[in-house]
């Protein structure tokens, strides 16, 4: 049996960029959907549920951004962000409503294409990491076949990068996982260029689940600790 193309919402205001895009995920054997606003691109997710979002920032109606946010308070799903600039503080920004990765206008559609690919590899890999199975150190527990997380009692929502970072750390608790391992493992990036994604990411997941739970290793990496009961 031959299986189900992957669903990817495009939402690009500029009708010539959007059919770029479109077309060449459709040729790499995408199933597209278009949308080219912020209330077209929310109402586009709910009606066609896409395994994976490219969203530009700067939209009409709303921004990118606030799509952001409300399609991941429904459920988490992959979102690479189209930005003209790539400052800390945009990043920060789009890491903290849910973007998983960020692109750089102008860009090439073959590294496109090579980030959405990444991005939908990641969610099934995460999975796989833990055996889809349940893993619990301390008050932390996670259940890497329902990609859901516990602190204590209370259920934290991770975006789908934040998940799949926790899990590669959570998958050698105590050791030190080293940037470039992280980068490889969770991002398919074999070299030195998202160290601020790395970074990043970790911030937000220090944010969530408490900031002693991953400890640095300067000029090295990061472990992630096991919590203890009170």
């Amino acid at each position: 049996m031959t299986r189900p193309s992957r669903r990817v919402l495009v939402v690009e205001d500029d009708p010539v960029i959007n059919q770029a895009v479109s077309d060449r995920l459709a040729a790499e054997g995408y199933d597209v959907v278009r949308a080219y606003d912020g209330p077209g691109a929310v109402a586009a997710y709910g009606e066609h549920g896409p395994d994976v979002v490219v969203l530009d920032v700067m939209l009409p109606g709303f921004d990118g951004h606030e799509v952001c946010r409300r399609i991941q308070a429904d459920r988490p799903v992959p979102v690479l962000m189209l930005t003209a600039r790539v400052e800390e503080a945009d990043v920060l920004i789009g890491l903290g409503v849910g973007a998983d990765d960020y692109l750089t206008k102008p860009f090439r559609m073959r590294e496109l294409v090579a980030r959405v690919g990444a991005l939908l590899r990641r969610v099934e890999r995460a999975s796989e990491m833990l055996g889809r199975r349940a893993l619990e150190l301390g008050d932390l527990r996670v259940d890497a076949a329902a990609r859901r997380v516990w602190h204590g009692d209370e259920e934290v929502r991770l975006t789908p990068t934040e998940f799949d970072l926790l899990v590669c750390l959570a998958s050698s608790p105590g050791a030190v996982v080293t940037r470039e391992r992280l980068m490889a493992d969770v991002w398919d990036w074999p070299d030195a260029s998202g160290t601020r994604a790395v970074d990043s990411h970790v911030k937000g997941l220090r944010a969530k689940l408490g900031g002693d739970l991953i400890r640095t290793v300067h000029g090295v990496g990061y472990a992630l600790e096991t919590p203890s009961r009170p």
